[in-house]
């Protein structure tokens, strides 16, 4: 009993801390600037390889690391504006559809693969202890509700959704899945590039998909010790998983599967992700399932219809 309300009083504290330091960062209030870039997606979705491949592509025999990472592709969790404003300005973000934003990449990624690479990485960050099992993770990334006094993105459907509705046909909207970069990145990076109105050669898109890989981000974690978003957390823990997608098939239970699936499984469809279980399908719009054949070349960042 005594130990369950330390974890509970740690919690909060954790939670109330990490409130009070993003109010000191830029966060929503970000500056925008007519020529940035942003670089969005919900949490744990590839946002941070992402990062590397574009970091990577720009720089080609600069490599990124952990360590320059936040002076390459600043994140606006990290730095409050008046520190941005003097750093290269294609930023992180996670926040729900945000107009002002100028130009954007927004990767979304399998949810069912999302919950369990969230769910260890709260682990990583001490958020909770295994005490909170991945079922009980689940119910809360359902609900939005992964810390209980704090909602900050929403659901992943509302968060991809939030997006694509708005963004999805305009000019300066590259969507990127992370399975289609996963399955061929010089494709997908040469996408983001044309975004960035950049032509990188044949020769430094491989180098950066090359120097972006995860065993190489693996190696990097594992020397380099201060990165922001893992100094102080725990070394059990790593940052860089899998990096595979498919993983909840064997990391999920059946009740997991199927409260994520009833949740959002229309939207899952929508972008390709196959159920294990017939959802009940708003019937009044049509369903397009989307693959990388919908697309109409391979430099195309539109939305698959909906």
């Amino acid at each position: 009993m005594i130990r369950r309300v330390r974890t509970r009083v740690r919690n909060y504290v954790v939670e109330v801390a990490a409130v009070a330091l993003r109010r000191a960062t830029a966060q929503h209030k970000v500056q925008v600037f007519d020529d940035d870039v942003f670089l969005v997606s919900y949490p744990r979705s590839g946002n941070t390889w992402t990062r590397f491949l574009i970091g990577n592509v720009i720089n080609p025999d600069d490599p990124v690391t952990f360590t320059n990472l936040e002076l390459r592709i600043p994140s606006i969790y990290t730095f409050s504006n008046r520190v941005l404003r003097g750093l290269p300005r294609i930023l992180k973000s996670h926040d729900v559809y945000d107009p002002r934003y100028p130009r954007v990449i927004y990767v979304v990624r399998d949810p069912r693969d999302v919950a369990v690479s969230f769910y260890h990485y709260n682990l990583k960050v001490r958020r909770f202890t295994e005490e909170v099992t991945l079922d009980e993770f689940v119910d809360r990334f359902v609900r939005a509700k992964i810390w209980p006094s704090v909602d900050l993105y929403g659901t992943w459907e509302k968060h991809v959704l939030s997006w694509t509705k708005m963004r999805g046909e305009s000019e300066g909207f590259c969507f990127v899945r992370y399975e289609d970069m996963l399955r061929d990145p010089l494709a997908e990076l040469k996408k983001m590039a044309a975004l960035l109105k950049i032509s990188p050669s044949p020769e430094t898109l491989a180098r950066a998909v090359e120097l972006s890989s995860a065993d190489r981000m693996r190696a990097l974690e594992k020397t380099e010790t201060g990165w922001i978003s893992t100094k102080g957390t725990r070394k059990d823990k790593p940052f860089v998983r899998a990096a595979k997608s498919g993983n909840w098939q064997s990391a999920l239970s059946e009740t997991s599967v199927r409260k994520i699936e009833q949740a959002w499984g229309a939207t899952m469809q929508k972008f390709g992700y196959e159920l294990t279980s017939s959802p009940k399908l708003d019937r009044t719009e049509t369903v397009v399932v989307f693959s990388s054949q919908n697309q109409t070349s391979a430099d195309s960042c539109l939305v698959p219809p909906r």
